[in-house]
């Protein structure tokens, strides 16, 4: 029995979604199948006022449905303080502490040629630009500890070295209730180097 061309056309649809392989893209499709009618437009509508309503922040690059983002036009936050982070959900993990109080800029990436990522794709010319302005006080890189994600913060630090900006990385180290056999190198090696006094 040949495939049918709609469920092709769902299958590829649903592959196209970050970390959904085939065959799950393929279970998904055939669960549409056994939904309600009702529940199929709820998701379908759900799915198209996502792309309507939804925009990256002028001033951040965060997603929002408003004209600027909450944090952006909160006058509480310190505008002068600013976390650099790779893509808009990073901004959600780092909310969560709820122990931060500046504001965020979002690169859209890291630079990684082997994804064609380049320096020229990420909006980092937007954040010397804030710099320059005057009004920042510190730069926190809060890229992720990966190649990609250290190459950009340090190209990021050797940018905005000299422009009167203090420039932060964020510590690295074991996480809470880790043991220390079941840590790789470069965490251990990490966690030495961003020990401090008690």
């Amino acid at each position: 029995m040949k495939e049918l061309p709609s469920i092709t056309k769902l299958t590829n649809s649903f592959s196209k979604l970050p970390g959904v392989g085939v065959k799950s893209a393929e279970r998904m499709a055939y669960a549409v199948l056994n939904m309600d009618p009702e529940d199929v437009g709820e998701f379908s509508e759900a799915l198209k006022q996502a792309v309507e309503n939804i925009h990256k922040c002028p001033c951040c690059g965060v997603y929002t449905e408003d004209e600027i983002c909450e944090i952006c036009s909160d006058k509480g936050r310190d505008h002068s303080v600013i976390a650099v982070v790779s893509e808009p959900k990073d901004v959600l993990a780092l909310e969560k502490m709820n122990s931060f109080n500046g504001v965020y800029h979002v690169l859209g990436g890291v630079i990684s040629l082997s994804k064609g990522k380049s320096i020229e794709s990420l909006s980092i010319d937007s954040l010397v630009e804030k710099v320059d302005k005057g009004d920042v006080k510190e730069i926190i890189l809060a890229t992720s500890a990966t190649l990609d994600g250290e190459t950009t913060a340090v190209f990021i630090a050797k940018l905005l070295d000299g422009r009167g900006v203090e420039i932060t990385r964020l510590g690295y180290g074991l996480p809470m209730g880790a043991s220390l056999d079941y840590a790789d190198s470069l965490t251990l090696a990490k966690a030495f180097e961003s020990r401090k006094k008690i």
